[in-house]
């Protein structure tokens, strides 16, 4: 049972429970391995590692997947009210026809759509605070958020410093989990791991190295019954059976790990239609699951309140900002409450076109909002300022270790409705308050506490 009234303990106090001389030896053990702990994860920050992770306590992290899993079925009862196949969502959100790829414009809009999903998670004022919402089988970040909080684990087990801690269950496995579950593959089921290496993230410059880094997911689907094959979304093709081919071998099913709005049109995409037209391909997930990213859903969340029930309605109320569509009629209020208000692209990703009143002009935000009203598919959202917590960190030229309190926000991963770990986006001494990866964030895990 949710409690909208929940007392969330402090951010930092499951780390400084810990024993001060266990705190003191995880950073110093930190300190010296982490060429070790982030070798081969994705970065741009060129100054900074963490020394150690995030800790939560774990009733408090269980309690905020709970509430996550919530939200996201209220976003999708949202669009149902409103919308009752793919085809009419798109046309609501006022999407482009054809800029979501492989969508299904009949697709009847289902519970199976909350397959894989990940709030992005900010702590104001010490409540959290879901800034956005990712539902979508594209979510990125998993990877790192495991490797590197299972390698800052692996250490501490080593020196014996874990102690009451230990890390938050493997995002990675409940997905394969949720895969086979979902789409009820039979045990040994070949399943495309597909990528765009032509998106915007580190290392994608060089898919060979890329896939290789990657090629232990294959051993860890092996335990769930999967037989996973990594590549390009590129270089896939179709057999005479329309199945598709991946590795120089057909394929049972897809799990797609490509962004459907940003992919790079190829012959391999059209290959994945084909198949997905042909009836030959089970994808884990539809991309009709994008659209429920689109941020004025969070709109639609705060229009619907009074149809809620008194506890849903607390919970949006205390849990996601108030967002209006950015129109013509919010001009004068959004130059009014400038400091108190961010404006942001409804359909964008990666902190791009997110303007934040309290850190621009005056000039410099009424030209934004005014530019933003006019390309339209903008949100108008309530500012929440990000608590700052003490974390520590390396910096790489000196090796010295710092302390500086820093905001991060978290992202917890649930697929088949279940939670699991989470990404932690830890902003750096000196950090803008834009937390993502294109501002040199440093990803990783965390650790839990009882």
């Amino acid at each position: 049972m949710i409690d909208p009234d929940y007392s969330w303990p402090p951010l930092g106090q499951a780390w400084t429970d810990l024993p001060e001389s266990t705190r003191t030896a995880m950073v110093a053990a930190g300190s010296a391995a982490w060429e070790k702990i982030f070798h081969g994860r994705a970065t741009y920050n060129k100054q900074w590692r963490l020394a150690r992770p995030p800790v939560l306590n774990a009733d408090a992290f269980r309690e905020l997947n709970e509430i996550c899993d919530r939200i996201a079925q209220l976003i999708l009862e949202a669009c149902q009210r409103r919308a009752r196949t793919a085809g009419e969502l798109r046309r609501l959100l006022d999407v482009p026809e054809g800029e979501t790829k492989l969508l299904v414009a009949d697709e009847v809009l289902h519970d199976g759509l909350l397959a894989a999903y990940r709030p992005d998670v900010l702590y104001s004022g010490g409540v959290p605070c879901i800034v956005e919402y990712n539902i979508d089988s594209s979510l990125g970040g998993g990877f790192d958020a495991d490797t590197v909080i299972y390698r800052y684990a692996e250490l501490y087990r080593e020196q014996e410093l874990l102690g009451g801690a230990r890390p938050a269950p493997s995002l990675l496995d409940q997905r394969f989990v949720a895969i086979r579950d979902s789409l009820d593959l039979p045990d040994g089921a070949r399943v495309a791991l597909l990528m765009d290496f032509e998106a915007e993230y580190p290392g994608l410059d060089d898919p060979e190295t890329f896939i290789r880094i990657l090629s232990p997911l294959a051993d860890q689907a092996r335990r769930f019954g999967i037989d996973l094959v990594i590549g390009p979304v590129a270089g896939a093709t179709l057999d005479d059976r329309r199945r598709l081919v991946v590795g120089g071998a057909p394929v049972d099913a897809l799990f797609r790990l490509f962004v459907p709005n940003r992919v790079t049109p190829s012959a391999g995409l059209d290959a994945v239609a084909g198949a997905l037209a042909a009836g030959t391909l089970p994808m884990f997930v539809s991309t009709a699951a994008w659209l429920l990213s689109n941020k004025l859903n969070f709109a639609w969340l705060w229009a619907d309140l009074d149809l809620l029930s008194d506890t849903d309605r607390a919970l949006v109320r205390r849990y996601v900002p108030h967002t209006v569509a950015l129109t013509a009629d919010q001009l004068d209020g959004a130059l009014a409450e400038q400091a108190d208000l961010v404006a942001k692209p409804a359909g964008g990703s990666a902190g791009h076109g997110v303007l934040i009143g309290r850190e621009m002009s005056t000039v410099a935000w009424e030209d934004g909002v005014r530019a933003a009203i006019d390309a339209g598919g903008n949100i108008l959202q309530r500012y929440h300022e990000a608590d700052r917590v003490t974390m520590d960190f390396v910096q790489i030229e000196t090796g010295e270790t710092v302390s500086a309190e820093v905001p991060y926000s978290l992202a917890p991963y649930l697929f088949g409705r279940t939670a699991s770990g989470a990404l932690a986006r830890v902003g750096y001494p000196g950090c803008e308050g834009v937390l993502n990866l294109a501002r040199g964030v440093l990803m990783t895990g965390i650790l839990l506490t009882d």
